[in-house]
């Protein structure tokens, strides 16, 4: 009675077939493992063809890079600018004086100003005789219209060649004629009543003005007493830098 009673106990929920072998579950279960393999005719992908074609990619891209960058530099050299190969006003002729050296600083160089009565011609030369490099615009001109350094009495003309040393002996060689005793001379040209200069004392620039002029304003030489046309010149300075 008391095995019946345990037996009894068992939740309904289980189902027991004692007929069917408990192997056969893990036999239904069991896979066959099969021996892969290639077959005889199988070929690899043909790698060359992909790299022939990335290799081009790689070419289109870096001549593609190329060309942008040649037309870039192009535009850039188009687009420099050289700043000292233009023409700069210096003075107003009304501010200059004939009978003395005027000093003025343009684009960072130390100028001398004088008007050369041989030639008749406005000079723009280095403000700094290659003694002592003491200032030739305090210097003075002398009575045969030549720039004379106000420290040793140095002597120039128009084209930057010293004439006089006074302390160089008359017997002796001629010590002013030599290269180092020359004055740098920039060019330099009368227009519109503005004094220009070239920043720039290289030989080759002497007769600049024959190929590139200084701009020009019709309008501002027909100031006489047949024309309508009249002009006030006005100067104001603005710092910079």
């Amino acid at each position: 009675m008391e095995i019946l009673k345990i037996s009894t106990c068992f939740p309904p929920l289980f189902h027991f077939n004692f007929n069917t072998p408990k192997f056969s579950r893990i036999i239904l279960c069991e896979k066959k493992k099969d021996n892969f393999s290639f077959p005889q005719n199988h070929q690899q992908p043909n790698k060359s063809r992909f790299n022939n074609l990335f290799t081009t990619n790689i070419s289109i891209s870096t001549n593609d890079e190329q060309k942008i960058t040649t037309k870039n530099n192009e535009n850039q050299e188009e687009e420099k600018f050289d700043w000292y190969a233009q023409w700069y006003p210096i003075m107003l002729l009304s501010e200059l004086n004939k009978r003395r050296p005027q000093g003025i600083k343009v684009m960072g160089i130390d100028l001398v100003v004088w008007w050369d009565r041989n030639l008749e011609e406005w000079k723009v030369m280095d403000d700094a005789c290659p003694h002592r490099l003491a200032p030739l615009s305090q210097g003075r001109i002398d009575q045969w219209g030549r720039l004379q350094c106000v420290y040793h009495g140095w002597c120039f003309n128009g084209s930057g060649d010293c004439k006089f040393i006074p302390q160089a002996p008359r017997d002796g060689p001629p010590v002013h004629t030599s290269k180092r005793a020359c004055v740098a001379v920039y060019p330099s040209f009368v227009q519109n009543d503005i004094l220009w200069f070239w920043p720039n004392n290289d030989p080759s620039y002497k007769d600049i003005h024959l190929s590139k002029m200084p701009p020009y304003i019709p309008l501002l030489d027909l100031n006489n007493a047949n024309s309508s046309y009249g002009k006030t010149t006005l100067v104001r300075e603005i710092p910079y830098g």
